[in-house]
């Protein structure tokens, strides 16, 4: 059996999820209940982080995976942005990295940041 907390929603509800037959208990909803088999199977997280943006008004720019990527990849994925550099202007939505690491996810802007004004 294991045991662990929901983190889908605010609530935190302490799950208890049978490793052989995947049943799942404690969960008030059904979200839980398919988080704790997720979270047994495949854990998934979703990746933030920043990357190098030239000529804009700010040096780094956050950005996300589109969709969570598999836990154990996440040191390997934001090794690969770390050779990432956009150029300003940037939008939100914008793709800085497509298919990151072949899990299906692209690593999207999460912030508009203007270009640098020239004087």
């Amino acid at each position: 059996m294991a045991d662990m907390i929901c983190i889908i929603c605010p609530r935190g509800c302490h799950l208890h999820v049978d490793e052989e037959s995947l049943a799942v208990s404690g969960n008030r909803c059904e979200k839980g209940a398919e988080y704790g088999k997720t979270e047994l199977q495949n854990p998934t997280r979703t990746l933030t982080s920043t990357v190098r943006l030239e000529g804009g008004a700010l040096r780094r720019c956050p950005v996300r995976s589109s969709v969570p990527i598999p836990k154990g990849k996440l040191r390997e994925a934001v090794a690969a942005l770390e050779g990432v550099t956009l150029t300003a202007p940037v939008e939100i939505g914008q793709v800085a990295f497509k298919n990151i690491l072949n899990c299906g996810a692209d690593v999207i802007v999460t912030r508009s940041i203007p270009a640098e004004a020239q004087n």
